[in-house]
């Protein structure tokens, strides 16, 4: 059950991660820049956006990193159940054949 709340975890952040990326420009296009005109003050300005876009997308970034260590650790594991491993192979016959020296000459037999 943990790990399925991981996963949606996961995925929500990615989504987010996602946007939150597509939404900056590298050369001062994007959100940040459309807020700058007369209405950017009220909003905090243009670097204070950068900022927040800034910070968001590493704070994103670490919890998506954070998230997909911890599932490994609530994956469901087929071995942790099976304590008698060992005694699972008790009273199994091998199903080899002898090898029969008789039949086969070489070299160093033949006198």
């Amino acid at each position: 059950m943990s790990y399925t709340a991981f996963l949606i975890l996961i995925l929500i952040v990615a989504i987010a991660l996602i946007l939150i990326v597509m939404v900056q420009n590298p050369k001062g296009g994007g959100l940040s820049s459309s807020f700058g005109g007369g209405g950017a003050q009220s909003l905090g300005g243009v670097q204070n956006t950068n900022n927040f876009l800034d910070r968001t997308t590493w704070t994103l970034g670490i919890a998506m990193f954070a998230l997909i260590l911890l599932s490994n650790f609530a994956i469901p594991r087929a071995g942790a159940n099976n304590v008698n491993l060992d005694n699972t192979l008790d009273g199994i016959e091998s199903t080899s054949t002898p090898i029969n020296n008789t039949t086969s000459t070489t070299k160093d037999t033949v006198k």
